[in-house]
């Protein structure tokens, strides 16, 4: 980046509206906290989002597959997230597929083979069991993200094509944002802002504590762009693979090898449309909030595309002779630039002690090994920053440690997180009250009314808590057995990142 500055002459900028809720960012978070907020009682929300369409990297990144929504027979991550199911279930078969609610924990050995070869859809750990992930279509979502938005719209004014760049402060309040579209720079102004923007685009200009980027090894520290081909037998692919592993595992070496740069995953399993599938990519140490990175992991993606495509038919013929190239996802594949050091900071402690919090606000199956994927609690706490009044930043930013973030940036956190977002920003300004200072008993109570599970609510079937405490919370594997064991190692592999996390890993698998 250049160190040039030129100054830009001050200059008044219109208000484009006011409201009480201003959401900024319609991915999965935003547009689960104004459907929240709206539901809850708010009449006056404004949506906010860059793109002209909902879902951010679900929709426009196709990351079209959500995990580890349910733990043994119980489904955990609810509200709405299951929703989104609920409702393409009835627009067609080929909308939603994965495993069944009430199949859920079975161990039944047909039904194992039957769902194996989608990742996800069986358990880690043995006996292997059926878990809730699901795949869907992304543009059957784009209409009912659109069509659940218009079901409010007496109370929610959507603003697609505008981009928040700046938080408006008074002191340490946040009063509202400066926007730009095609109409120019123009400001709304809100009671209660929410920074659901994924790379903390608002709050990390507020003087709010932040951190950049995971750890460079995890997850969350690549971009991707994933595009989709068409014309593939999915049902001659899975047999390929069960009964070739060999030449699958090369087939997969070797598509990577093609890719040059970068590594790059073959098709995976089926969604929305009959033999369509996603083929992904990993672009290692790039930062999603980087112009550069942003640019080079899309030219370099898309230059590739047909050598890889070419390599696949000629590899694997039976399943691939009649693809072809069917889409490019309109955005990068984003996971981690910005994240917030709010008034709680989550850690993989959180997933190898299971602490109780009294601001419970999501009690969610993740994907973390720790604790065999078991639910944890996220507290209010992780979404509020510190000495920054008004505002509140769900999603993928939440506030972490660089390696728990990369457990609690995935869609189902970024709806359960939003989906309390909105919540508590309406009866924050119901109440007249700060958001820092919101009666979380209300919000969680309106959470447990929107189907979300709550530990230790009166209104969450007991039979969830039951299931936590008959299965120690995931407690049982050898990592979690050491860490109570030791939780004085624990905490000192804990801060020194994801080497240290990785030698830990070892250390246990050794039997140290």
């Amino acid at each position: 980046m250049s160190e040039l500055f030129c100054e830009e002459p001050g200059r008044q900028i219109p208000v484009y509206d006011s409201c009480d809720i201003l959401v900024v960012g319609s991915g999965s978070a935003g547009h689960s906290a104004a459907i929240a907020a709206a539901r809850a009682g708010a009449k006056n929300i404004i949506l906010m989002e860059r793109y002209g369409y909902s879902g951010g990297d679900v929709t426009g990144g196709l990351v079209l597959m959500v995990p580890d929504l349910s733990w043994y027979n119980k489904s955990f991550v609810r509200g709405i997230q299951e929703e989104w199911f609920t409702r393409l279930s009835k627009v067609g078969p080929d909308c939603v597929v994965g495993p069944s609610l009430n199949d859920i924990g079975s161990t039944d050995p047909a039904l194992i083979h039957r769902w194996q070869s989608y990742m996800d859809c069986t358990s880690r750990s043995q006996p292997k069991r059926l878990v809730r992930s699901v795949y869907f279509d992304g543009e059957h979502l784009k209409i009912e993200m659109d069509k659940m938005l218009m079901e409010h719209k007496d109370a929610i004014r959507v603003m697609y094509h505008s981009w928040g760049t700046r938080p408006i402060m008074d002191g340490n309040v946040c009063k509202g944002v400066y926007f730009e579209s095609k109409e120019g720079r123009q400001a709304v102004l809100a009671k209660v802002v929410i920074d659901a923007t994924g790379d903390g685009d608002l709050f990390r200009q507020t003087g709010t504590p932040f951190e950049a980027l995971s750890d460079p090894k995890t997850r969350g520290r690549v971009t991707t762009l994933a595009w989709r081909i068409g014309g593939v037998d999915s049902w001659a692919l899975n047999e390929w693979k069960q009964n070739h592993p060999q030449a699958a595992a090369a087939f997969r070496e070797g598509i990577s090898r093609v890719a040059g740069n970068y590594r790059c995953i073959g098709a995976g399993s089926a969604h929305g449309p009959d033999g369509v599938h996603i083929v992904t990519n990993f672009h290692s140490n790039r930062n999603c909030a980087s112009i550069k990175d942003l640019t080079e992991t899309e030219m370099n993606t898309r230059v590739t595309i047909r050598e890889i495509l070419a390599y696949m038919k000629e590899v694997c013929p039976v399943a691939f002779k009649d693809a072809y190239l069917y889409d490019i996802a309109p955005q990068t594949g984003v996971r981690c630039s910005y994240r917030l050091q709010g008034e709680y900071i989550m850690t993989p402690y959180d997933f190898a002690f299971a602490p109780k919090f009294d601001d419970v606000i999501a009690w969610h199956s993740t994907v973390c090994q720790i604790n065999d994927c078991g639910p944890i609690e996220i507290p209010y706490r992780a979404i509020v920053p510190k000495g920054v009044e008004n505002l509140l930043c769900p999603g993928r930013h939440l506030s972490a440690d660089k390696v728990a973030i990369d457990w609690l940036n995935l869609i189902p956190q970024c709806i359960g997180t939003g989906q309390a977002a909105g919540i508590a920003a309406h009866v924050a300004v119901s109440d007249g009250v700060n958001v820092r200072d919101v009666n979380i008993r209300k919000v969680q109570d309106i959470l447990v009314e929107q189907d979300v599970p709550l530990p230790r609510h009166p209104g969450t079937d007991p039979s969830y808590q039951e299931c936590c405490e008959e299965h120690q919370y995931g407690l049982y594997t050898d990592l979690a057995k050491r860490a109570h064991e030791d939780p004085e190692e624990f905490e000192k592999y804990r801060q020194s990142g994801i080497g240290g996390w990785e030698a830990y890993l070892k250390s246990v698998q050794a039997g140290h």
